[in-house]
């Protein structure tokens, strides 16, 4: 049997769904990875990978360029002719569901991580393209042979409210897992002050960067003595992108330190007190589930995906989202109860044992292959 899997950035691909081809490699499949070219794409190849890099643009409304796209698309399908196409992200669902349609693939999976810009944001440019995005969303997502994995509740009653699917074809397999051999927790005796907390996640406003700039502004302004690092890097392609001119103002204010794009999530976690993301919507937020693999305290805004991995006071805090001060005061608290955070970090790596590990969301979402293809 013949799978592709087909992903707006081979940087994706590689930190989110290597294991999964690997694991589809092992029990025989012939695995096909495409996306955008990247310098990731090398990476899978030496992983012993199949990766073939497409022209997708992930920003373009240009109609010829993208019927180009899809044309091009529709020569590697036919050329393949897999059993399965499995789809991440809006664009790519729409694509390659309606491409493989066409191309008589037998079997069609659209993981989608929350609705995406163009539901989310009230721009003018996101509520033009909504009505017309919702109806190749309807004929993406529909048929017997195609299933929706989403990671949250939230999201199956968003996407069922919307109209845009049958719910007896919607999976909840939350997000992609983390080998949990690989984060490990700090011992004690290693931490010393100042207390280093973490924001890493793709830099853009509606992560909830400006409340932690904010906030770190905040408790520094109040002669708290911490670090406060931000490691992401800017994503030029989304409109919510946060400009690197300003990320530089801050670095200069002495507000933050900016590490950048990380490789190695797990070292820089060990070496860091408390992990938060005030984002205002997530599917599930895989960089907060690495900091729970790592045993840091967690703090994250009260909304679908986030609050799916964060217990408030079981193993982590939950605020409110767009509220600095809230996130400013959950930050203290930890700092003035070293006993209690402990024991938030504890707890979290627990539930990520439990409920995210790798091997277990590998295996679940193999289950969904075997649904559709018929393989006992």
């Amino acid at each position: 049997m013949k799978v592709v899997l087909f992903a707006n950035t081979d940087w994706y691909l590689y930190n989110f769904r290597r294991s999964l081809a690997l694991e589809l490699k092992r029990l025989g499949m012939d695995v096909l990875l495409i996306s955008p070219p990247g310098p990731y794409g090398d990476r899978l190849l030496a992983l012993g990978l199949r990766w073939e890099p497409v022209p997708m643009e992930r920003g373009s409304l240009n109609p010829l360029k993208e019927l180009a796209f899809l044309l091009r698309l529709r020569r590697l399908l036919m050329r393949e002719k897999p059993s399965l196409i499995h789809n991440f992200t809006i664009k790519c669902a729409v694509y390659g569901s309606i491409t493989g349609r066409l191309c008589g693939v037998r079997a069609r999976i659209n993981a989608v991580a929350g609705m995406g810009y163009v539901f989310t944001s009230t721009d003018l440019k996101a509520r033009l393209l909504r009505p017309a995005v919702t109806a190749l969303l309807r004929l993406a997502l529909g048929g017997k042979d195609a299933r929706l994995i989403l990671q949250n509740k939230d999201d199956v009653a968003l996407f069922q409210s919307a109209g845009l699917v049958d719910a007896k074809r919607i999976r909840i397999i939350p997000g992609s897992g983390v080998d949990c051999t690989r984060f490990v927790t700090r011992k004690e005796a290693d931490r010393s002050p100042p207390l280093r907390v973490l924001l890493a996640a793709r830099l853009l406003w509606d992560k909830g960067v400006a409340e932690y700039i904010a906030a770190a502004r905040q408790l520094l302004g109040k002669g708290r003595k911490i670090r406060f690092i931000l490691a992401g890097a800017p994503d030029p392609g989304n409109p919510a992108a946060v400009p690197v001119e300003e990320i530089g103002e801050w670095v200069k204010e002495g507000v933050v330190e900016w590490v950048g794009h990380v490789d190695d999530m797990a070292r820089l976690l060990a070496s860091v007190d408390i992990m938060v993301l005030p984002s205002y919507r997530e599917g599930l937020p895989k960089g907060l589930i690495e900091g729970g693999a790592s045993g840091l305290p967690l703090v994250t805004t009260d909304v679908p995906g986030c609050r799916d991995v964060v217990t408030d006071g079981v193993d982590g805090l939950l605020v409110p989202a767009r509220s600095a001060d809230a996130l400013a005061d959950a930050i203290a608290k930890l700092e003035d109860d070293p006993d209690m955070a402990a024991s938030l970090g504890r707890a979290a790596r627990e539930k990520v044992l439990l409920t995210f590990e790798e091997r277990i969301i590998v295996r679940s979402t193999v289950g969904v292959y075997h649904e559709l293809l018929g393989v006992p």
